[in-house]
């Protein structure tokens, strides 16, 4: 299997040299928006480890990052009103990876709403940002 790659995009994000439209961090797990985002609200949770996959990361990282990532969906059910949730984890190409840093999709659903085909539209900043702010305030409690 090919290494972890420090300067994959999450990484990147990780060490804040891109954007991005946080909803979550603690001290192992950091959350933000899909800025192509196949329904509203859709979020990604990443460990902060630097873990290429599934089968790269320690399992007690791995048990932190399902942790906040239920945390995560469960806001994400109440702020976007969703009927149901996606929950996606991809490992390598030939399991659909496309950025090789671990990372879980959190994708509110409502019912008879088709999810947009993978990386087919850009959301707009101002659109993420009210949606990051939104969630971010329900996982604070408020």
């Amino acid at each position: 299997m090919p290494s972890y790659d420090n300067n994959n995009i999450f990484a990147k994000i990780l060490r804040g040299e891109l954007p991005s439209h946080k909803v979550f961090e603690d001290d192992k797990v950091f959350s933000f928006l899909d800025i192509m985002p196949r329904a509203p609200g859709h979020a990604l949770v990443i460990p902060k480890a630097p873990a290429r996959t599934f089968l790269d990361i320690a399992p007690d990282d791995l048990a932190h990052l399902i942790k906040a990532t239920q945390t995560i969906a469960r806001a994400a059910v109440q702020i976007f009103d969703a009927d149901g949730l996606t929950i996606q984890q991809f490992n390598e190409p030939a399991g659909g990876q496309v950025v090789f840093h671990l990372h879980i999709h959190v994708i509110p659903r409502k019912t008879g709403a088709a999810l947009k085909p993978p990386a087919s539209f850009k959301e707009e900043p101002g659109v993420l940002s009210d949606q990051a702010l939104r969630l971010a305030a329900a996982l604070k409690g408020g």
